[in-house]
């Protein structure tokens, strides 16, 4: 009888995380193999805004400059709530706009460089922890000392730790479309975001070079007609009509406070790494899965793989706690209640706004966010109250 296949580490999925992942621990000398039930290039729902924290990401990574013309940079944002134009910023960090047939690739061919070896459109037919083992469709054995679980949001591995992959009570859920670019070369410059344009959750037109990328994502709960959300947004925007949207799931601040267990590691959407304001997830991805590989390194080297994920979840420590600032800061941003409170506080700060596009560029943290927001409050509700009282009118998210 044949011997069984035995790897270092086996990473499900070949997103960012994954690619993250196999990359760096095949850096480290490692036996890797990386498995994907698509075969890439690969359709991938996601609005493609790659933030600076996540370039920062990708050099720490990779250690080069992303190839030209992978991404597009934008300098200039919009924010509205419920339609009310809430600013235009000029000159913010650079955001980058990509299409994730194209990243995805990309990474998972630098992956291949870094030495990991990828079985594409292959499918798991099953997971057994107590074995340290995994079963392809086609009935092929694979062993593992370290498994890292990079497969999304539906993920696998999730589902075989802790019994489903995501609480659909807390699951958020979005619809996007790629519509015609825009015309006016003024607009196409700056990205947009419309807060409210879902229930606790947001809109977003990103300008790119052969369309635009329109979507609306939000609590999946609280939005029963997350279609009817996008058509609505769509005739906001007057760019064409939502049909032949595509939906996903998102991990919209429903991270996992243990990522993994043993010698099983969660990253990127699998462990719910994905802000539950802006619903970033790209730069997340990266830093876990780097993380997850990083961890997965140590605990073999020294001859004691159960102990990746206690260290796993040390080293994601930063990521958690970002998330869990983010968390309580979402019901400002998003709840009908605080919208007039919101409204004041950001509107009329660009601070605010200043520090919020820093975050996105890795400048600043959430806790800097939190304390200038905190700080802006009560003075803001006190002004909403008297707006109240003067009986203006603001839009409900």
């Amino acid at each position: 009888m044949d011997a069984i296949e035995t790897r270092d580490i086996v990473i499900l999925g070949g997103g960012p995380a994954g690619a993250a992942a196999a990359a760096i621990a095949a850096g480290l000398g490692l036996d890797v193999l990386l498995i994907d039930k698509a075969r890439f290039p690969r359709d991938k729902l996601c609005g493609g805004l790659f933030t600076g924290r996540a370039l920062g990401e990708y050099r720490r990574i990779f250690r080069r400059d992303p190839p030209e013309g992978m991404f597009e940079e934008r300098r200039a944002i919009r924010f509205f709530l419920g339609g009310l134009a809430m600013g235009r910023m000029e000159d913010v960090p650079p955001m980058y706009l990509t299409m994730r047939w194209d990243l995805d690739a990309h990474l998972l061919a630098l992956a291949r460089t870094a030495g990991a070896e990828t079985r594409t459109g292959q499918r798991v037919a099953g997971i057994d922890l107590a074995r340290d083992s995994l079963t392809l469709e086609d009935g092929t054995p694979i062993r593992y000392r370290v498994l890292i679980g990079a497969d999304g949001v539906t993920s696998s591995v999730a589902r075989a730790l802790f019994g489903r992959p995501f609480d659909p009570a807390t699951i958020g859920f979005a619809l996007e479309k790629e519509m015609p670019p825009l015309a006016d070369p003024d607009t196409a410059r700056a990205v947009r975001v419309d807060f409210g344009a879902a229930d606790w959750g947001y809109g977003w037109s990103f300008p790119k070079r052969g369309s635009t990328t329109v979507g609306v994502g939000g609590l999946q709960a609280r939005n029963p007609d997350m279609k009817g959300n996008l058509h609505r947004y769509a005739a906001t925007l007057e760019q064409g009509d939502a049909q032949g949207m595509k939906g996903h799931f998102l991990p919209f601040g429903d991270h996992r406070t243990r990522p993994g267990r043993g010698n099983v590691l969660l990253a990127g959407d699998a462990a719910g790494f994905v802000d539950p304001i802006t619903g970033e997830g790209i730069a997340h991805a990266l830093a876990s899965g780097r993380k997850a590989a990083e961890a997965a390194a140590r605990v073999l080297r020294e001859g004691r793989p159960e102990g990746a994920a206690a260290l796993y979840r040390s080293e994601t420590r930063d990521i958690r706690l970002s998330l869990r600032i983010a968390s309580l800061l979402r019901p400002i941003v998003f709840s009908k209640m605080m919208a007039p409170v919101f409204s004041r506080s950001f509107e009329g700060s660009t601070r605010v706004k200043g520090a919020y596009m820093r975050m996105l560029a890795g400048e600043v943290e959430y806790p800097a966010l939190l304390w200038l927001v905190a700080r802006r409050l009560p003075a803001a509700a006190w002004r909403s109250r008297g707006d109240r009282r003067g009986k203006r009118n603001y839009p409900s998210p």
